[in-house]
């Protein structure tokens, strides 16, 4: 099985990818923001430890983290946010790991993908035998944003300032598959990068 790690700026289509290698390889594919919010549920690892820094008032009478009442608190004190990441990441990064390391001793799968957007900046990177960097030219995943979040230039701005550079992005990945207008294009890149590695092996 190889682990192979998927970045790339917002707008640049990881979810596209991802769900085209989804359908067609065997594979198993995680998303960070997904195993966040499994990490918040009752009995997981992040549970306890949110309430006890957030309180009681960020539940919902079912006792499961209300996650509009939680962002609510966060945004209120922005000194939290640090404190909640400190908490989640963390925990985020161990349950990949642990799902890394068991599809591992299945040993029934060809890939497993892991999206985060800090992948490059935790020790899941040390666990993928290859980074892929989804890139698309900046106009394209502008227009992307907003028709399909109606994401304002100013929102946009924004998040792209706080992330990686395309020349950091390129420095930390092995492969880079360019996601523009033609999907198609897209996936013979995927087809060719993935159909060599099942051909070795």
């Amino acid at each position: 099985m190889r682990v192979i790690g998927i970045t790339g700026g917002i707008g640049a289509g990881k979810t596209a990818v991802l769900s085209y290698i989804r359908e067609k390889y065997n594979c198993r594919v995680l998303l960070a923001d997904e195993v966040g919010h499994l990490v918040k549920q009752p009995g997981q690892p992040g549970y306890e430890s949110l309430v006890k820094l957030l309180g009681n008032e960020i539940l919902r009478p079912d006792k499961t983290i209300d996650k509009a009442k939680m962002a609510d608190k966060i945004f209120k004190e922005e000194s939290l946010l640090k404190r909640v990441n400190a908490l989640l990441h963390p925990a985020i990064e161990r349950y990949i790991i642990e799902e890394i390391e068991k599809e591992k001793a299945s040993d029934s799968l060809a890939f497993f993908f892991v999206e985060a957007a800090l992948l490059l900046d935790s020790g899941l990177k040390e666990k993928a035998e290859e980074i892929w960097y989804i890139h698309a030219d900046e106009r394209i995943r502008r227009e992307r944003l907003k028709s399909s979040r109606n994401y304002t230039d100013e929102k946009i701005n924004e998040i792209m300032r706080m992330q990686r550079t395309e020349e950091e992005f390129k420095k930390e990945s092995g492969v880079i598959i360019y996601n523009d207008e033609d999907f198609e294009v897209t996936k013979k890149q995927i087809d060719e990068k993935l159909g060599d590695h099942l051909w070795r092996n």
